[in-house]
């Protein structure tokens, strides 16, 4: 085997296969998309501040709906709404450039005409975008799929909400204003809820996992408890909280905190997109 067949063999075994597939994640893989979302978050920075973007609380309720916009893409390709090669373009980890492109684009031209007097706020109409694609969206799901699971999903939200609840309360009552910030208690609720989906969907409606950290708790903990995918509730705690701390408390320069602000987009991203779309493909039973 020539060294090009060779690399050609690693990069199909390692990358392509998985999303042909759409197989389970490996390390390989996994370390791979962490460095490139690494690397990416600083050019994101600089994108945003050319478009001079403030990451408030604001643009991160309008960013929300493109988030819910491209988990039910996701859960349409899941439904075998397309057919390839189109499917590829909406699997992890092209869904992500894919949504990325339409999103910033769209962001762009809502600033562009906010500058040029068309509207008075680029958020609204940014948000307003977001929000109509999202309902396009479920409402294909609703009519090419149907809502098969209406209580498993009634399910995950309300551990979410209530879990969620419980951490904010208890904040209020020991004045811990960490988890009093709406920002922050945010992203607090989409990643208990996302740990809310995975708990009903493995443990009562058999599927699976498919990404390596999870996996390896899920596996560990289930050496112990008869329902070992409930691990990732108190996980998320455990993980979050802490970087939650140290992202409020140990950055203090204005650069610093624009920083902060695309890291908790990010936080907030990463557990809201699952969370979606494993909750919305557990109604729809894909």
């Amino acid at each position: 085997m020539s060294i090009i067949d060779s690399v050609w063999h690693y990069i199909d075994k390692y990358y392509i296969s998985g999303i042909v597939y759409d197989t389970s994640y490996n390390i390989v893989d996994t370390l791979t998309y962490a460095i490139v979302l690494g690397i990416s978050l600083f050019w994101v920075l600089k994108l945003l501040g050319k478009l001079d973007v403030n990451i408030d609380t604001r643009f991160l309720i309008a960013i929300t709906t493109y988030v819910i916009a491209g988990s039910s893409l996701r859960v349409l390709e899941d439904s075998q709404f397309f057919t390839p090669p189109l499917q590829y373009l909406f699997v992890t980890p092209l869904i992500y450039f894919f949504m990325f492109g339409v999103t910033i684009s769209i962001l762009s031209v809502t600033i562009y005409l906010e500058r040029k007097g068309k509207i008075k706020d680029h958020n609204t109409f940014f948000g307003y975008a977001g929000a109509f694609w999202a309902f396009f969206n479920i409402a294909a799901l609703i009519v090419y799929d149907g809502i098969a699971n209406p209580v498993p999903g009634a399910a995950i939200l309300f551990i979410g909400i209530t879990m969620t609840g419980i951490v904010y309360i208890i904040s209020q009552k020991l004045n811990f204003l960490l988890l009093t910030d709406k920002v922050n208690i945010s992203i607090l609720f989409a990643h208990i809820l996302d740990a809310s989906s995975t708990f009903i969907g493995m443990d009562w409606l058999n599927y699976y996992e498919k990404h390596v950290v999870p996996t390896f708790f899920i596996d560990l903990a289930g050496k112990f408890i008869s329902h070992p995918s409930i691990v990732m509730i108190p996980l998320k705690l455990i993980v979050f909280i802490p970087v939650l701390y140290v992202l409020d408390n140990d950055f203090k320069t204005e650069k610093e905190k624009k920083l902060v602000g695309l890291m908790k987009l990010t936080i907030l991203v990463l557990g809201l997109s699952p969370a979606v779309r494993n909750t919305l493909r557990i109604m729809m039973g894909v």
